[in-house]
């Protein structure tokens, strides 16, 4: 299915073109901001969150402003970003549990992250990740596409392609694996359109492969 040798030239090829650091698409100036975008992507596109949120975080300033605001007023301001009763309870439940429990504090542990409401395990990754530099894959749509396409997974459920990629994929390359390979996801391996021939993976990738050896 892959080789280390594939693993390695993709890692350093994501790092030359994107840089070695993990890319930054939702804004938050401070912690809890950034979780918020990170729920409110949810089947969102980031540039839609970060319309949103510029204005969100203008009303509601604070934790405490989120936690006891009135839902509808929460709903009002996300309702672009689709699906919004249930992410403005979130935001909410959410405020409450971090003044709660952990001092207005967003936490660090997946354990911890998790028993907030409206994060799951995707969200609790990007997270660790982007705010507290913990290695991390994150599998969204992209991830799970793109890293099956490249021959690292045969899984479709996400908790499985996380383990496949974090058994394969140096841990020094987990905290940029997931927003490389998204920009690898928009710019080049869409859904609906592949752009094989100008993909920078396009010789470590499995799928290729398969196709130039068809059109010999």
């Amino acid at each position: 299915m892959y080789d280390q040798k594939s693993i390695n030239n993709i890692t350093r090829i994501l790092k030359k073109k994107y840089g070695t650091k993990p890319l930054t698409f939702l804004k938050g100036k401070k912690d809890y901001e950034f979780l918020f975008a990170v729920i409110l992507s949810a089947q969102c596109t980031d540039k839609r969150v970060n319309e949103v949120t510029k204005d969100l975080y203008k009303k509601f300033k604070t934790l405490k402003s989120f936690a006891t605001a009135d839902l509808k007023d929460i709903e009002r301001e996300i309702k672009p970003c689709g699906f919004y009763k249930n992410k403005a309870r979130s935001l909410k439940n959410c405020s409450k549990k971090l003044i709660s429990d952990y001092n207005s504090k967003v936490p660090c542990e997946i354990e911890d992250l998790m028993s907030l409401p409206g994060v799951g395990r995707k969200t609790a990754n990007v997270v660790r990740n982007t705010i507290f530099d913990i290695p991390s894959i994150a599998v969204d749509t992209h991830v799970k596409r793109v890293s099956k396409k490249l021959g690292l997974t045969n899984n479709t459920n996400p908790d499985k392609v996380e383990e496949d990629l974090m058994r394969i994929v140096p841990k020094s390359a987990w905290n940029i694996w997931n927003t490389h390979i998204i920009s690898i996801g928009r710019e080049y391996c869409t859904a609906r359109n592949q752009k094989c021939e100008l993909c920078p993976l396009n010789e470590n990738c499995a799928t290729y492969k398969v196709k130039k050896k068809r059109n010999r």
